[in-house]
Order: C-alpha cells, then structure tokens, then sequence
C-alpha cells in the first residue's frame, strides 16, 4: 500500500507505556491466543472472558514499555489508514444525507481501559460503541503475520478497515438494532446476527478498499494480504486451530470463506447500499 507521506488522523490516541491499572486477562498465549482471535474484531472484550473462560492475572505481569522504531512506524501507518477510512466515509456519507463522525484510535500496550470494561491484548483489536474508538495493541499484528500466516501492510490496514466498519454500523443504527434484537432471542439465533454483523463489517471493509484502490494506493499482492487476513480470522479456520474441529453454531464472526465473500462483494461494488448481510438468504 502506498501510505508513506500521505496524511496522517488527527484522531489517534496513543496510551502506549501507560499501565491500563486494574485487570488483564490471564493465561497464556498459545491456544488462548488463538481462540479468542476466532471471536476478535468487534466483540466486547468482557463477552471474551466469559465465553472462553479466561482468567484473570496480576496486572504488574503485563509491564508497560516504550515503543520500538517498527511500532513507531506502524503508528504513522495505522493512522494513515485511519485518515483515508475518514476520507472515504465522509464523502459515501456525504452522498446519503448524512455527517459521518470520525472515530478515536486508541493504540496501547498490554491492558486498557475502554467504556467497554477492560481489555487485554489477548482480546484482540476491537471497536467500543460505548465511547466510539478503536482499540488495537499493535503486538497483534506479529499475531497476525507469524501466528496466522497472514503478513502484509493491506492484511494490517484491513484490520483496521474492519473496526471502522463497526463504527459506521454505530452511525448508522445498525448495531443498536442488532444489540437489542440480540436481548430477546436464543444463543443460536444471536450468534447468526452475531455474524451477519461482523460480515456487514468486512464489506464496509471492503468498500473502503475499493475507494482506496481507485485513487491508486494500491500496489500488487495487495488485495491478496487483505483477503488472506479476512480469510485466517474465519470461525471454522481458527476453531480447527484451537480444538481440532469447527462448531458452525458457535461461530460470531462467519467462516473464511464468508469473511471473503463480503470483503471481496465490498471491494467489487464499492456500494454501500449491497451490503446488507441481514436480508441476504444465503451468506
């Protein structure tokens, strides 16, 4: 991706080296690691504990440190992408009526705390509608490129794109719908919302590699990291990683093929208004 000199968001928060205080989730990495990345970008972190029954530690075991120059780095990157995504949103909603509200990005290191509750880096990046940022620990992208086999600056900005995603859906009233229709139904039942959720995300997503791709930012291999990162974060791939076996009806965030089908149906159409996974029949 070509991002070197192009402006960056005013709309970072940087809270890297600072203790989160309080509590962090224990354990360790390995299997851990894995399935709650199965369930990462967008879940509510409190909801991650309680499903895969992690526990929780001392905070002094996750010691802040300062940022190395690579992090340095992937901090001028991420908030170029977080300026394009502001870019890009403001004008789709521009062309509907509406005033897109720019979201915060809230890099850390270790533990956080968001409105949301506490969250550690096992978590994963995730979006908190409750104070409307984006939180991301960015050790996740070595998780990302050596853990899940999908390395690249477009996988990394696709992550990104992804908890935009869920804000839109915020702005929108996409998610409040979800959230209280989810209130009233059975597990089976809002774990589908559940998913159709997070694969309305990959498609916004996707439209925001589509605008990306025709102002020319794009270089080759590109569209493959992003595809290749939509396709290691599928339910069914990272449950047979963890356990051996896939359990469809658990699954929140869609399989890989899934995930890639919308991403790629965003990135093709760059039409917000093909996007509603909620009247689709077929996922």
């Amino acid at each position: 991706m070509r991002w070197k000199g192009r402006r960056e968001s005013g709309n970072v928060e940087d809270r890297r080296g600072i203790s989160g205080g309080g509590l962090a989730i224990g354990g360790g990495l390995g299997t851990v690691v894995i399935v709650l990345i199965a369930m990462l970008l967008g879940a509510d972190p409190r909801q991650l504990l309680e499903q895969t029954g992690g526990g929780l530690s001392d905070p002094t075991t996750n010691s802040a440190r300062p940022p190395n120059a690579a992090e340095e780095e992937l901090k001028q990157f991420v908030s170029v992408v977080l300026a394009d995504t502001e870019d890009v949103w403001t004008e789709v909603f521009r062309q509907t009526g509406r005033e897109y509200q720019d979201p915060t990005l809230v890099l850390f290191t270790g533990q956080v705390q968001s409105a949301c509750g506490m969250a550690g880096s096992a978590s994963g990046p995730f979006y908190c509608g409750g104070d409307q940022k984006v939180y991301i620990d960015l050790v996740f992208y070595n998780e990302l490129r050596e853990r899940l086999g999908a390395p690249g600056d477009f996988a990394q900005a696709y992550v990104i794109a992804h908890e935009v995603g869920h804000h839109v859906q915020r702005l929108l009233g996409i998610s409040e719908k979800v959230h209280s229709a989810q209130s009233r139904m059975g597990q089976s039942q809002a774990n589908d919302l559940s998913v159709r959720l997070e694969l309305q995300a990959d498609f916004f997503a996707g439209v925001w590699a589509n605008h990306a791709k025709n102002k020319g930012l794009l270089e080759g291999g590109d569209i493959e990291e992003a595809l290749g990162a939509a396709s290691a974060v599928g339910d069914d791939r990272l449950q047979r990683q963890a356990q051996g076996y896939v359990v469809p009806d658990s699954f929140t965030h869609g399989s890989s093929e899934q995930r890639v089908r919308w991403f790629r149906k965003g990135l093709d159409t760059g039409d917000i208004r093909q996007g509603d996974t909620f009247a689709a029949r077929s996922l």
